[in-house]
């Protein structure tokens, strides 16, 4: 397995592509605030050679998720187009309706339903399948939590579908559990969950295809780079494409990949990906250009 690459910039490769598939939660934001750099470096990126696709395992339309944005600043100029997880899991609810769903998570992602004729039950009984777009309170609920009600969905057969595959992420200072997280325990129970974020095809076919309608012409794959801070996701998801990727360190595995001095650890790097069955085009500690 190659080591990746270990640049100090976007600049440092931009001139081989022509479109990004950007990752935005860990790469240009935190769920508090910004990254300025991240954002000037897309917004070079766009300008100087290709369009920016952001492509998030966000469990709301992203209709909705942009919102959140415009709240921390990222700037338009930074992204051609937007691609959630929960736009490629609207469409495993729709041809499940009317269900009756259990809708498990915060009100917050109510959008991920809207117009798609579901009927809901406030308990796993009487559900004809399971959707999660995270804990209820994700601030404080831990997938233990959910035991015994996951139980009951399982001995009853019920589908689990997984709007956001993300077992963690982190607002602020604080890691946080996501809906990929609560689908592990479901699995563990023996039951059977559905994907269509990051690392799943769906979700790539939807970002390439709006890249090719930002550039006004056909796609070469490899001329596509992939951003992004989670092993089990984005690289992941890279690798299954068949695209070139790079992994910011400065995310979730930071602790594993940094130094003292915020620099990457080549060695401690390569073990990680060696343990993760994944590979890195190239690598760099925070997105800036």
């Amino acid at each position: 397995m190659p080591s990746p690459r270990l640049i100090s910039g976007l600049s440092d490769v931009a001139g081989a592509y022509d479109a990004l598939l950007c990752d935005v939660w860990g790469v240009i934001h935190n769920g508090r605030e910004s990254f300025a750099d991240a954002c000037e470096a897309l917004v070079r990126f766009q300008r100087e050679r290709g369009p920016v696709i952001l492509v998030s395992n966000a469990p709301r339309p992203s209709r909705a998720a942009r919102g959140q944005l415009h709240a921390l600043k990222v700037p338009d100029a930074a992204w051609a187009d937007f691609v959630t997880s929960g736009d490629v899991t609207r469409a495993e609810l729709s041809a499940r309706a009317p269900g009756p769903v259990w809708a498990v998570g915060p009100a917050r992602d109510s959008a991920l339903y809207e117009g798609l004729g579901l009927d809901f039950v406030e308990t796993p009984q009487g559900a004809a399948f399971v959707c999660c777009t995270g804990p209820f309170d994700d601030e404080n609920d831990r997938p233990e939590d959910y035991r015994s009600r996951f139980e009951v969905c399982v001995a009853d057969g019920l589908p689990f579908i997984c709007a956001n595959p993300d077992k963690v992420v982190r607002r602020g200072d604080k890691m946080i559990y996501c809906a990929g997280a609560l689908a592990d325990l479901y699995e563990g129970l023996g039951g059977t969950a559905i994907t269509a974020g990051k690392p799943h095809a769906p979700i790539y076919q939807a970002a390439m295809a709006a890249a090719a309608r930002a550039l006004g012409r056909t796609l070469d794959p490899a001329r596509v780079l992939a951003i992004g801070d989670a092993l089990a996701t984005d690289i992941r998801g890279a690798n299954g494409q068949g695209l070139d990727c790079l992994f910011v360190a400065a995310g979730i595995d930071a602790a594993k990949t940094l130094g003292p001095d915020g620099l990457i650890e080549a060695a401690r790097l390569d073990a990680l990906l060696i343990r993760e069955g994944a590979t890195a085009t190239c690598a760099i500690p925070d997105l800036r250009w």
